[in-house]
């Protein structure tokens, strides 16, 4: 009998295990695709503003100007994305500003929003979500029906100049890509790993029939 207790024991043990182990990958799933669909409704609700930069990749983060969509006059949010250590482990990251309501608002938080990317505060950590963990990630500009690298030269406009620039006369912001190509490298051991690649198309607002 106690030889059988046992090893009903370990084959309860075993199922437990089984059990928590699949709803750990689950939750994986799951976080991971809330990180995509949250990355998809920034770059659908990114805002072009005249002589405004609304987008920039530096290497290291993604930096956005999006429009709220909780309801009209809620201001415009900055939002970036990065990839960063946190207690020994490489993580996906999001972060979001208030809602901005000026011009010199938007300034300070597309600047808070580098300083995070690059070498956080306490004061951005707060503000920080971590997505999933991530060895590497890559993002693609899509223009003149090939995708390049954002840094390249060729992603360069005039028409775009950064957000603390002096107000200009109104004209349309050039600058935005037909499309972001994102590609990220999860780690082994997780539920998803190896490289996974997820297309953004810019919407065509203006289209004439």
């Amino acid at each position: 009998m106690a030889v059988m207790a046992g090893l009903s024991w370990r084959g309860l043990d075993g199922m437990v295990r089984a059990q928590a182990q699949i709803h750990q990958r689950a939750d994986e799933v799951l976080t991971l695709q809330a990180g995509l669909a949250q990355w998809g409704a920034d770059l659908d609700a990114l805002q072009q503003l005249p002589q405004i930069q609304t987008l920039d990749w530096d290497g290291r983060g993604l930096r956005i100007i999006r429009r709220s969509t909780v309801k009209p006059g809620d201001g415009l949010l900055v939002v970036a994305w990065a990839r960063r250590n946190v207690n020994g482990i490489d993580q996906w990251l999001r972060w979001q500003s208030p809602p901005q309501f000026s011009r010199d608002e938007l300034q300070t938080a597309w600047s808070r929003a580098a300083q995070w990317a690059q070498n956080p505060g306490d004061a951005e950590k707060r503000d920080e979500v971590r997505i999933t963990p991530l060895e590497q990630w890559q993002i693609f500009y899509f223009r003149g029906n090939a995708w390049t690298n954002p840094l390249s030269s060729g992603n360069a406009s005039s028409t775009a100049i950064p957000v603390q620039a002096t107000a200009q006369p109104a004209t349309p912001n050039l600058a935005l890509p037909d499309g972001i190509r994102l590609v990220l490298t999860l780690p082994a051991g997780g539920a998803i790993n190896g490289t996974l690649t997820r297309d953004w198309v810019r919407p065509i607002l203006d289209a004439k029939s």
